[in-house]
């Protein structure tokens, strides 16, 4: 009998391979660049080891918001059954880039509204700042506040005369918590992994307090896009790829030295893993 994890993945590769995970009537699979050999090669390697079905390519945007879909419900299938390693109120929310100050509703962002405003009256601030500030997620993963109720369960802890600025207590009047950003790319471009690593670092430098978990999880073939983004440190916390497993074996079966040998490079450094670790690495 599969694992609770186990089950969840085979779960969301079937939700990928009967919606967005595609090979089209030219033998190219939806999640290669179809002007690279290797992408291709890598791409088909691993469609074929998940089993897919032919089918015909959605249009780019449709994929990614599918993809942030499978992943979010992912990570409600996982994540919200580890309680008992990390106890809380949790909520899973996809975002889809849809409004650029959603960062704003959680304690450690909530300054960004007065700096928007202020930025609305000061065009000079305006022009100085740029668009710094904004971050716009994909996923996100939120910690609500904790009753005084629940804080005293087992021995009186707190009152109204102490821990009177403390984020994670509801009776101060805060804003819920930021616990993660995750990103999701169907596939990386160059363009994109500065995307990923710009709201990355805008997470980092425009936070009052702790910082949320920042992970990137994408289902591109290539050895050498994901190490445009994996590698490195200060940034991201780790690259998750939506079938790791599979694409070592696929990338095994090029021979190609290089793209072996730089896979490993970012598996052994510990900045690409597969799906299946990220619920337990966002327990920590």
């Amino acid at each position: 009998m599969d694992t609770l994890i186990a089950a969840a993945r085979k779960e969301y590769h079937k939700r990928l391979l009967t919606s967005i995970l595609t090979v089209n009537d030219k033998g190219i699979p939806s999640n290669a660049d179809k002007d690279s050999k290797m992408s291709v090669k890598i791409a088909k390697g691993i469609t074929d080891l998940l089993q897919t079905e032919i089918g015909d390519r959605l249009a780019g945007q449709t994929s990614g918001n599918k993809f942030e879909e499978i992943n979010t419900q992912f990570l409600c299938d996982t994540f919200l059954s580890l309680n008992h390693l990390r106890p809380g109120d949790w909520e899973i929310k996809q975002v889809g880039n849809r409004n650029r100050m959603e960062i704003a509703k959680f304690e450690q962002y909530a300054h960004l509204v007065e700096l928007m405003e202020a930025s609305k009256k000061n065009p000079e601030l305006a022009a100085a700042l740029g668009n710094d500030y904004t971050i716009t997620p994909d996923i996100i993963i939120i910690r609500n506040l904790i009753g005084d109720e629940e804080i005293n369960k087992n021995i009186q802890i707190v009152d109204n005369k102490i821990c009177l600025k403390s984020a994670l207590r509801a009776f101060n009047g805060g804003k819920p918590l930021l616990h993660a950003n995750v990103s999701s790319k169907w596939t990386i471009r160059s363009d994109r992994s500065q995307n990923s690593r710009s709201e990355a670092l805008n997470l980092i430098r425009n936070r009052k307090g702790h910082l949320p978990h920042i992970v990137v999880v994408t289902a591109e073939p290539l050895p050498s896009r994901l190490a445009s983004i994996a590698l490195g440190t200060g940034d991201i916390d780790c690259v998750y790829h939506f079938a790791l497993d599979e694409l070592v074996l696929a990338v095994k079966a090029t021979n190609s030295e290089d793209s072996i040998e730089l896979l490993d490079i970012m598996i052994s450094g510990k900045r690409l893993k597969d799906i299946s670790d990220l619920p337990l690495d966002l327990a920590v």
